[in-house]
This record gives structure tokens, sequence and C-alpha cells, in this order.
């Protein structure tokens, strides 16, 4: 049998009721309790490196669930990381830069209920990702949950109280988990090689979702305090230029001192494309911006805070963001 750790860091499934609301209270031994068919096709050893709500979690908590899967990485044969919901397609998108090309899976996983309750998804997701994380041909970073395998660049929370919470975005769900039965759609080969674990992040990292009437003031100061900006802008992309609202002029002295600008879009599907209308085709030709195309922007953002910890080069930077890791990005 697979020999599988699992990784506690809190959340939703470890919770129980206060007088304050739900809070992270269950060990990673306790939930393990609640699972206990999940004996009979492999053997788990848990550890417990946070206990806190998913609101809490911070790029230093993604260095260390990276830290415990490297430290431990020899010792198991698949990683299950229980985590709240709320960040959690940020997390899988983190992990899925801090560790490249793992031949052994690594799955997140969490639930919209906890794990004590009696009408609860935990018990479920937790099963299915332990069978997953002991399945011969999982690799890599995914989120399982709710029957669904998604790549962990490619996961977004869609729905704030019912099960099925994740969708994967942009791209096709690797694999369903019915009846005990895996059922893969995305098949690749297996990494055959030691994964690729970094140990850095560049927090610096500002998201500016546009609005009508926002002031392009606001970039200045966001330029003095971070080293990139995201700016999410509406339908396929594009930057304001208006008279007595030009970001133009804004986005030109953030470039001019050496901030990277990235563009989204605040839609969810079918991604970015500049090129086609001409409040994001001059600004894209005349700055040469990084664009997000297909990706979501949990790994839009976190992508770009792994590659300014490799490097301050802008046009490194470029390279980087446009090499597909993981799913990550398709069109460009």
């Amino acid at each position: 049998m697979k020999h599988i750790l699992l990784i506690a860091t809190g959340g939703t499934i470890a919770s129980k009721a206060t007088e304050n609301g739900l809070t992270p209270q269950i060990s990673s031994e306790e939930m393990l309790d609640y699972v206990p068919a999940a004996r009979e096709f492999c053997t788990i050893d848990a550890v417990q490196i946070l206990n806190i709500d998913s609101t809490n979690i911070q790029p230093e908590h993604w260095l260390l669930m990276a830290r415990t899967v490297k430290e431990n990485y020899d010792r198991y044969d698949g990683f299950v990381i229980c985590h709240g919901t709320d960040t959690m397609a940020y997390t899988s998108a983190a992990l899925s830069y801090l560790i490249q090309n793992s031949p052994k899976p690594i799955i997140i996983t969490g639930a919209q209920k906890p794990i004590s309750m009696e009408i609860t998804d935990a018990k479920t997701n937790l099963l299915d990702s332990l069978r997953f994380a002991a399945c011969d041909d999982a690799h890599g970073v995914s989120i399982v949950f709710n029957g669904k395998v998604i790549a962990g660049t490619r996961a977004r929370k869609v729905h704030s109280k019912s099960f099925n919470a994740f969708d994967s975005i942009n791209f096709p769900v690797l694999a369903t988990i019915r009846d005990n039965r895996i059922v893969h759609y995305v098949k690749e080969s297996c990494p055959c090689s030691y994964p690729a674990f970094y140990i850095d992040l560049n927090p610096k990292v500002f998201l500016l979702k546009l609005i009508p009437g926002m002031d392009p003031g606001l970039l200045p100061w966001i330029g003095e305090h971070y080293d990139a900006v995201i700016i999410e802008s509406y339908g396929v992309g594009g930057i304001p230029s208006e008279e007595h609202r030009d970001f133009l002029k804004e986005v030109d002295k953030l470039i001019a001192d050496g901030k990277i600008v990235v563009m989204t879009t605040q839609v969810m599907y079918e991604g970015s494309d500049m090129a086609v209308y001409e409040v994001g085709h001059v600004a894209k030709e005349r700055y040469g911006l990084i664009e997000s195309y297909d990706m979501t922007l949990e790994s839009t953002v976190t992508k770009l805070m792994w590659i300014m910890a490799q490097t301050k080069e802008p046009q490194k930077i470029k390279s980087m963001f446009y090499t597909t890791i993981n799913h990550d990005i398709l069109f460009q």
C-alpha cells in the first residue's frame, strides 16, 4: 500500500463552533478518525503545521507547506494538505510554482462544512484526496474537491457555500472521483526526475481591480511600495486613457521606474486578448506589457511572486511568466 502524509493547516474542515463562529480546532490525527476506510488502501501519517482560518494564510505559510513536503519527500508516496477553502486556489497555485514536476501527488483539499458535522462534505473530500494520492497515475499539485481533480494552477472558488465550491478555469478537470473510482480525463507522462523545490517568494505584488471613476493617482503610490502591479481590467483587456483619468501616463512612469506591469481580466472565463481593441493594443505595443491570457488570477499573482524572487530582469521575468507550468497558460 502507498504511504501518504496528511499535512493539516486548519480551515473549515478542522473547525468547531464557538461563540464567535467556526474556528479551526480539530487536529490532523482526529481528522483521520473520521475516514477509517482510508486505511483499506493506504497507510497514513499525519502532521499539524498550522491550525488557522485560511483567510490568514500568507506567502510564508506557502513556503512552510513546500518545506514540509520537501523534508518528507523521500519518505512518502504522496501528500494531502488539508486547507481552508477561501484561499485554497492561491495555495494550490503557489505550491505549483514552489514544487515543480513532482512525480508524486501533492493534493490540497478541504470542506465547506466541518468534518465533525453530521451533514458535511469533509469526509468525502478527505477520503477522495487520500484515494487519489494513493493512485499510481497521480502526480504534481492539484486540488481534489467535490469529486473533481483540478490542476493546481486552474482552480477557483466559485461558490461561497455550496459543496460544489471549485471549478477548473479555462482547462478541463484532470479526473473525477465517483463511487471510489477514479476516471482520468487528462493523461500525461509522469516526470521521472526529482522535483524542483523553491524556497523564496517576493510578496511585493499589488492587484489593482479597475472600476469606472478610479483615480490613476493610485499608481504612483503602488510603485513606491510594490515591485509589480497586476491590473485587472475589463473584458479582453485595456487601459483607460480618457483625458481626466489617463492611466497610460502613470503606467509609463511605472515602467520607467523598472516596475513590472501585468494585464489580466476581471472576466473569469476565456481570458484576455489585448490586441482586439485599441485601448488594449496601444498599451501593449507601447510598453510591452505582460498579459495573463487564459491564466487564473490566483496563478497570475503567485507566479509573479515566484518569478520575482528569482530575478529582477524584465525580459527574464516575461520569459518565465510565459513558460507553462502545471497547465497554467495555454495561449500567448
